[in-house]
């Protein structure tokens, strides 16, 4: 192993390889179309958010025909 820093050109060389990396192992870009729907999103967002003890939600926390516990 060597203890000198790399050279400008070395540097080059693993950036793009880093970045041509990248470009092939990303995920292809989702159209307009495939994205989901806006209500379906926030729904899997609220679930997501209602894991989290310490977010709390009075309306519901007050809902009369709640059960308890």
């Amino acid at each position: 192993m060597s203890s000198s820093p790399a050279s400008p050109e070395q540097a080059a060389a693993i950036t793009a390889a880093i970045e041509r990396f990248e470009r092939a192992t990303a995920p292809p870009p989702i159209s307009s179309e495939e994205r989901p729907d806006p209500w379906v999103r926030a729904a899997i967002l609220e679930g997501v958010a209602r894991e989290d003890p310490e977010l709390v939600f009075p309306v519901l926390d007050e809902c009369p025909t709640r059960p308890p516990g």
